[in-house]
């Protein structure tokens, strides 16, 4: 294939990204460059590394490392017994489809479910344990956010985990080895790329939450995001918001290069 050929079939992919990507993030960029009333200014960077800013950074990195630890907790096991089973197909769709439903309307059905009269709460009574305020708590935010971003870890774990040939299992397996050791010297090695592509897909995304910090943690977890919002949307202050955006496509970029050079650096040791 000639380079005009192929340069003609990626044209409509590079417009794509150029007017969808490009320039919002180039607006971000000059927005953040400005102040309240719109003239240029430094002094959104200057803020934002301030106690204040930086608290909101660390809580935003904390609270997505412990949604991806989660997420990883879950879905490990969960694609490990899936690759398993029979009509893998059919337990797959079933997997993917509530990453088919809209986003609030999840976030709205997990209001009414950890509701101080919910169905969570009604079984907790039977148990003897008493209705308890489980709405607006770090274990909501933490519960919500995991079950929205587990799809998303059991894909990549999942197709990791069928792209092992099931004769290395069985050579290490013939040669003695227990379950155990087969996991830890084999399987768990291989699949190292399927759980760094799921840690990434999850830990970039969960940076920026500010929906579900808002209705199932009611403001109790401020993140990043929750700060766009707020800048935004209340104080109308849209150069620190689009400032605060920026850096978040700072830390997602530093993720990603950081995951992708330790990727690297397993594969040459390999």
């Amino acid at each position: 294939m000639s380079v005009r050929l192929r340069l003609l079939y990626m044209t409509p992919y590079l417009i794509w990204l150029a007017l969808f990507v490009v320039l919002p993030i180039g607006l971000i960029a000059v927005t953040s460059l400005t102040d309240i009333h719109g003239r240029p200014t430094l002094d959104n960077f200057a803020r934002f590394f301030t106690p204040t800013y930086l608290t909101m950074a660390a809580t935003s990195v904390w609270y997505a490392f412990l949604i991806t630890v989660c997420s990883l907790a879950i879905a490990y096991p969960a694609a490990y017994a899936l690759t398993r089973t029979r009509h893998k197909a059919v337990w797959l769709l079933l997997i993917i489809l509530p990453s088919w439903v809209n986003l609030l309307l999840k976030t709205y059905a997990f209001l009414g479910i950890l509701a101080l009269e919910g169905p969570l709460n009604a079984v907790l009574a039977l148990l003897g344990a008493g209705p308890r305020p489980l709405l607006f708590t770090d274990f909501s935010f933490l519960l919500v956010s995991t079950y929205i971003f587990i799809p998303f870890m059991i894909l990549p774990i999942f197709n990791a985990l069928e792209d092992i040939p099931r004769g290395l299992i069985e050579a290490a397996e013939d040669l003695g080895a227990t379950r155990l050791d087969v996991f830890r010297r084999v399987i768990w090695p291989l699949s190292l790329d399927g759980v760094k592509m799921g840690a990434q897909a999850v830990f970039i995304p969960a940076l920026s939450l500010f929906m579900i910090t808002r209705l199932i943690a009611g403001n109790r977890v401020i993140t990043l995001g929750t700060a766009i919002e707020e800048h935004f949307l209340v104080t109308q202050d849209w150069g620190m918001g689009a400032t605060i955006a920026v850096m978040l496509i700072v830390m997602m970029a530093a993720t990603m290069a950081l995951v992708g050079r330790r990727g690297l650096s397993a594969h040459g040791k390999r």
